[in-house]
C-alpha cells in the first residue's frame, strides 16, 4: 500500500452531526439551492449555488466529470461468518473485479478479515471469490488486514448481477435508502463510477445554459470513481479515466488567454494532472492513472475547484491544498464549520478560488 507523502495541513475535528442525511430535494431545495462558499484570498462569502456564474468570468472554462454512477453496492454472505456488504470498485484489465467487504447492514464500517481463497455468495448463481489483497497486502493503513481485494468472479457475471440486485453504494448515515438517479449527475452519460462524482450534483440543466451564456465555458472528462472510503494515509486507488483532445485543446486555450480552469471536484482535478505534458499543457489522454495531487506534486493546469466538503485527514484535502493553499483550505473549512454547511455527497458546496 502506497502512503501518503503526508497528512493535510487543514485541522478540523470533522462534521459531526452536520452530514447531509438525506438530497437536497427531500430538504425542499433543488439541486442548485445548495449552500455555496466561495472562498478567495480577498475574502469568503456565502452564497447558493445557483449563483456560481456570477462567481466566475467570462472566459473561464468549467470541466465537469461525465461519468454516471453504477449500483456497486450488493449483500453476500460469507458461510458461516455471516452475511455482509460488498462494494464493487470496478473491474480490472484481467478481468478480476476490486472490493471492499462492509459490515451488515448498513455498511458503516470496513470487514478487515477476509483471507485469499474465501468465497463469498450473493445471489442466484453468482459468487466472488477473494484473490489477493488490492493494490497489495496491508491494505489496510493500520496494517490490521486488508480493507480492498482483488476477486474472481463465479458463476453469472458481476456486471449482470450489479444491473438486477445492485444498489447505489452509501455508508450507513443516510436516514434511508435512495434511488440510483439520486446519485447521478446532469451530465452523468458514460456509467463506470462506483460513487457518484458528487461536486457535480448541483448543476442543472438551466445553470449550465447560464454558465455559456455568460460566456463561461463548459468541458467534459471522464474519470470513473473508485471507492472513496480510504483511511488515514491511504492514498487513492488507479482510477479509469478520458481527456479527449477537444477539452485539452479548451483548457490549453483557456490558460494562453488568462481564463481560469475551474475542476467540478477531485475527480476532474486527477484527470487534467494526469494529462499534462512536460511543458505543461494539457494533451488527450486514456487509461489508469496513480497520480496523487498533493503539495508535493501540485496541480499545475487548474486554477479554482468546485468541490464538496471531506473529512479530516481524507486524501482529497491534500489536492485541495494543492490546488488553493492550505491556508485558504483552512479558512474555507473553519467558515464552513461556523455557518453550518453540510457534508457528504448530498451536502453543500464550495468554490475555492486562488
Amino acid at each position: 500500500m502506497t502512503l501518503l507523502p503526508a497528512p493535510p495541513l487543514t485541522r478540523f475535528a470533522g462534521p459531526g452531526d452536520l452530514t447531509a442525511r438525506q438530497p437536497p430535494e427531500e430538504r425542499g431545495l433543488p439541486r442548485d439551492g445548495v449552500r455555496l462558499l466561495v472562498a478567495r484570498e480577498a475574502g469568503l462569502a456565502h452564497a447558493r449555488f445557483r449563483d456560481l456564474p456570477a462567481q466566475l468570468s467570462p472566459g473561464d472554462l468549467v470541466v465537469v466529470n461525465n461519468s454516471a454512477t453504477l449500483a456497486a453496492e450488493v449483500d453476500a454472505v460469507r458461510g458461516v461468518r455471516g452475511p455482509v456488504v460488498v462494494h464493487v470498485g470496478g473491474r480490472l484489465d484481467d478481468g478480476t473485479w476490486v472490493v471492499e467487504l462492509r459490515t451488515a447492514p448498513d455498511a458503516a464500517r470496513s470487514v478487515l478479515d477476509g483471507t485469499a481463497g474465501e468465497s463469498l455468495a450473493v445471489a442466484g448463481d453468482c459468487s466472488l471469490q477473494l484473490l489477493e489483497p488490492y493494490p497489495g497486502p496491508g491494505s489496510s493503513p493500520t496494517g490490521q488486514g486488508n480493507r480492498l481485494w482483488r476477486c474472481a468472479v463465479r458463476g453469472s457475471g458481476l456486471t449482470r448481477h450489479l444491473l438486477r440486485h445492485g444498489r447505489p453504494i452509501a455508508y450507513g448515515y443516510l436516514d434511508r435508502r435512495y434511488p440510483l438517479s439520486a446519485y447521478q449527475t446532469v451530465f452523468g452519460v458514460r456509467p463506470g463510477s462506483a460513487e457518484m462524482p458528487s461536486a457535480g450534483r448541483p448543476f442543472t440543466a438551466e445553470l449550465l445554459t447560464t454558465l455559456v451564456s455568460a460566456g463561461i465555458g463548459v468541458a467534459t472528462v471522464t474519470l470513473h470513481t473508485g471507492l472513496s472510503s480510504q483511511e488515514v494515509g491511504e492514498s487513492p486507488q488507479p482510477e479509469r479515466f478520458e481527456v479527449p483532445a477537444t477539452t485539452a485543446r479548451l483548457v490549453n486555450a483557456t490558460r494562453a488567454e488568462g481564463g481560469r480552469v475551474v475542476a467540478v471536484g477531485t475527480t476532474v482535478t486527477r484527470a487534467l494532472e494526469s494529462a499534462v505534458r512536460a511543458d505543461g499543457t494539457v494533451a488527450p489522454a486514456a487509461g489508469w492513472t496513480e497520480r496523487v495531487v498533493s503539495p508535493e506534486e501540485p496541480a499545475t493546469v487548474v486554477g479554482g475547484l468546485i468541490t464538496g466538503w471531506h473529512d479530516p485527514q481524507a486524501s482529497h484535502l491534500l489536492l485541495v491544498e494543492s490546488v488553493v493553499g492550505p491556508e485558504l483550505t483552512q479558512r474555507a473549512y473553519d467558515a464552513a464549520l461556523g455557518s453550518g454547511y453540510l457534508w457528504h455527497e448530498f451536502g453543500d458546496s464550495a468554490l475555492l478560488l486562488p
